[in-house]
This record gives structure tokens, sequence and C-alpha cells, in this order.
């Protein structure tokens, strides 16, 4: 949704979902997916801070090229315990993660950044509880197949 008119707003994000949601809000808005590469190591302590730290860090990658823009980054962790579990690499890692996800109650973490002019930022998450269902190897085989999967934290959407 990129639009030769400059919008007040920069979504951070390739992601046709986030790109959904702000459509759905009315907000007016141009896409410049942030290029920072995933941490391969955490640093942070809790799940909550690190999908909160994904969400700055992409906003501010953005938002330092565009500093009179609002940019909105995003990012969303699934977390068994303290495990934090993201994307899945490839197919035998998303089967693995959902072999351990199976029949779990586990959080599903969405970190939120917004930096403007001047250097204003607000960062904020929000958890959601999610229980999921035990799963047979068929039906985690099933669902790897749909290609659902593909960069998804926890290796699904729901």
């Amino acid at each position: 949704m990129t639009s030769t008119k400059t919008h007040p707003v920069i979504l951070a994000s390739a992601s046709p979902r986030r790109r959904d949601l702000l459509t759905a809000a009315g907000v007016n808005f141009d896409v410049i997916p942030s290029t920072l590469p995933e941490p391969t190591h955490r640093v942070a302590s809790s799940p909550e801070q690190w999908a909160q730290s994904l969400a700055y860090f992409k906003a501010r990658a953005v938002a330092e090229a565009h500093p009179e823009r609002i940019v909105l980054g995003a990012d969303t962790v699934c977390a068994l315990g303290d495990e934090i579990l993201g994307k899945a690499a490839n197919a035998t890692h998303a089967r693995a993660i959902l072999r351990k996800l199976s029949g779990t109650r586990h959080a599903v973490v969405t970190g939120v950044a917004l930096c403007g002019p001047e250097g204003r930022r607000l960062i904020a998450s929000q958890t959601t509880g999610v229980q999921m269902t035990p799963m047979s190897d068929a039906d985690i085989d099933a669902y790897i197949e749909s290609g659902e999967w593909v960069g998804k934290a926890g290796a699904y959407a729901i």
C-alpha cells in the first residue's frame, strides 16, 4: 500500500495482516519495511521486553531515514514460559516448535513502537494467552503442508 502521496504514518513492516489492521482502522499510511535482520540471540529478560525491543528497533531504523514522520513498528513472539519461540526457519523447525506447543497454554506477545519527530517514542505490548489443543503428528504434518506457519511467531496463525 505504498502511496505516491505522503501520509503522516509509516508502517515499518511488510506484514499483510498489519496492513489490513491499519486499513480497517482507517489509518492513512505508507509502507516502508524495516530491513533490520532478526536478532540471533536474546537481548531482553522477558518475552514482553523482547517483543517491545524488536518493535522499537524496527521503527527506529525506518524513523532515522524519515525523522519528520510517525513510524509504527511491531513484532510478535510466542513464549512458552520464558522460552521465546520466534519464526520457524524451515519446515523441520516449524514441526519442532508445533510439537513443543501442542497441548500447552502459552503466550503470544505483540510489541508495538511509535517513533515520531523530535525523538518522541511510545512503546507497549499486549499479551494473549493461548491454549493449544494436543496435535498429532498427522495434524502437524497437514498444517506444515498448508504453509500457514511461514513467517509466523510460534509457527502458527490464529
